[in-house]
């Protein structure tokens, strides 16, 4: 089991004139977090780098951004592992001082940017959610809804002339139940699109 972040939480790290902000947050996945580094970039166009790692399964990711190879992502990617994160989003964004840090000096400065914003997060139990896309009939759009509501599942509905189009989001323990109680309700008229963890 894992944890996640409960709020975005930031901490800064002054060395040799050099600031390093750090960043926890949550996120769904990479797409997700690539759109958070995106939007620092741009609020911090006079920053050196803006380099991160993400912890979510298969989607897991440690980026340099131009530091030297080793030195900021992969050690950033090492504290979330430490913490037993998951679906978690470590930033720090750099603004160059004028003095070299070397190697050893920009692992620490990043490690302990990370876990200087980890001491404040309030962690909270990850729960896996699946993603799951159903077409049905307009008539069971009604069943829908309250099936997921039962299973605290979000669903989003979107009205095509073939039927009523559903995205579904739940726990991923939920996930079957909810595709077996469709199933049932709607006779097997329920056509699964895409189903991802």
């Amino acid at each position: 089991m894992g944890y996640s972040i409960a709020s975005p939480v930031s901490h800064e790290v002054v060395i040799k004139k050099s600031r390093f902000i750090g960043c926890v947050q949550s996120v769904a996945g990479r797409e997700q977090a690539q759109q958070v580094v995106d939007q620092l970039k741009q609020q911090h166009p006079g920053a050196a780098h803006v380099c991160w790692a993400l912890m979510a399964g298969g989607q897991s990711a440690a980026v340099d951004d131009g530091e030297p190879s080793g030195t900021a992502g992969r050690p950033m990617l090492e504290v979330l592992r430490h913490h037993d994160l998951e679906g978690v989003l470590a930033t720090v964004v750099r603004y160059f001082g004028g003095v070299k840090l070397g190697a050893g000096g920009l692992v620490r400065a990043y490690t302990d940017a990370v876990a200087g914003a980890l001491l404040h997060a309030d962690k909270i139990e990850h729960i896996a959610t699946t993603q799951l896309h159903a077409l049905v009939t307009f008539e069971f759009e009604g069943a829908a809804r309250r099936l997921a509501a039962k299973l605290d599942a979000t669903l989003q509905a979107t009205h095509a002339t073939q039927g009523v189009s559903l995205h579904i989001a739940l726990p991923s323990s939920h996930a079957q139940t909810f595709v077996t109680q469709l199933n049932d309700i709607s006779s097997g008229q329920a056509q699964w699109l895409e189903r991802s963890a």
